[in-house]
């Protein structure tokens, strides 16, 4: 069975399609091939392999197959702010940094150097200008380190070539194996590294290849496309949550304060629910039309495996009936709060209730 041009609209579902930006954007270029869905190779061609299979990747979506994590973490201006970051990532010369050319350093006279090569370009400028850009690289527990520094490598050489220079660091300091790619940001011929949303989905593509062909079965697929919310959170909101968790800190995040007076005023019926949800819960129902769409198409093949990943399919949507966000599940406690206080309130205004006479026992 073929889904034809049907199976270019199921790929629009799990594969998002990106409008390049016109103005002031240094990866113009890069962004032109995005739009016309085709992978850009570290010499501005189009990577070698066809465009990957919509019905490989809805089976690795319903059977929950690993997602890629791959984010920026900062953007570092001048020496001294680069070299107190390599320190971090390289945990003060204890985590060797590789290169792009697979030097080690673990030296901290060769770090700071490197630092201040990366800076020297920049000095001249007038404002503070961005030297490098931090990502991070990261699999689910039980994958192995080595196999994701691999990729990560593999990634790095398709996605900037040679043009950029860049160091790895592989972390195996807790439950989920990551690297640290700290990438120089002015180019060999001047361009500079900014990724934008579009260049972090192409990142996360060329990683999940990477891995699946070292053995991996992994994908990338943006949240929606697998019946989930925005995240919404970011990694300095996340390390201040973490600490407030582990009782480091008893202060609550201003997100978290601002998040609950909301939901706090649309449980009470002073504010409606944010514009976003409603979008969110639009789209999921659109994407859940497609879903049972490719599951029909796919249950008249003749092909047993079609047929069973149908079967997958269905079981997939019938789990997520609706989609559920960050202010979704605010929201609920909220309103269970409201309902709790006002249930009390109730029975302080009723009043204690008297205690019922019991009758005399009658004397024999």
């Amino acid at each position: 069975m073929s889904f034809g041009e049907r199976e270019d609209e199921l790929w629009g579902v799990l594969k998002p399609t990106f409008k390049p930006r016109v103005f002031g954007d240094p990866n113009l270029k890069y962004a032109e091939r995005l739009l016309k869905q085709k992978r850009v190779g570290k010499d501005g061609g189009p990577l070698v392999g066809p465009r990957a299979d919509a019905r490989a990747v809805l089976a690795r979506v319903v059977r929950k197959a690993p997602e890629v994590l791959v984010k920026v973490t900062g953007r570092k201006k001048g020496a001294d702010h680069l070299g107190a970051h390599l320190a971090y990532i390289g945990r003060k010369c204890e985590i060797a940094l590789e290169t792009r050319d697979g030097e080690l350093l673990t030296n901290k006279a060769d770090v700071q150097q490197l630092a201040e090569e990366w800076s020297d370009p920049l000095y001249w400028r007038p404002r503070a200008t961005v030297s490098a850009v931090s990502m991070v690289f990261s699999m689910p527990e039980g994958t192995d380190p080595e196999t994701v520094k691999q990729s990560v490598r593999e990634t790095a050489e398709r996605m900037l070539g040679d043009n950029h220079d860049y160091l790895l660091a592989l972390h195996t300091d807790t439950p989920r194996p990551h690297v640290h790619m700290t990438v120089e940001a002015e180019g060999m011929d001047g361009t500079r590294f900014d990724p934008r949303r579009a260049d972090l989905f192409k990142f996360r593509e060329a990683f999940a290849e990477g891995l699946r062909s070292r053995g991996v079965e992994c994908e990338a697929t943006p949240r929606w496309s697998r019946g989930q919310a925005r995240a919404g959170t970011s990694m300095a909101l996340a390390q201040m949550r973490e600490k407030i968790r582990r009782g480091v800190s008893r202060q609550p995040t201003e997100a978290d304060l601002r998040q609950a007076r909301e939901a706090l005023a649309i449980a009470t019926g002073k504010a409606q629910a944010p514009a976003f949800v409603a979008q969110a819960k639009r789209r999921w129902t659109s994407i859940r039309e497609q879903y049972e769409g490719a599951a029909a198409r796919l249950d008249d093949s003749e092909d047993r495996r079609d047929k069973d990943l149908a079967r997958e399919l269905r079981s997939f949507l019938k789990d997520r009936p609706s989609i559920e966000s960050v202010p979704d599940r605010v929201l609920k406690d909220a309103v269970d709060r409201v309902r709790i206080a006002r249930e009390q309130q109730s029975k302080r205004q009723e009043g204690p209730k008297s205690p019922e006479r019991k009758p005399p026992d009658k004397m024999r």
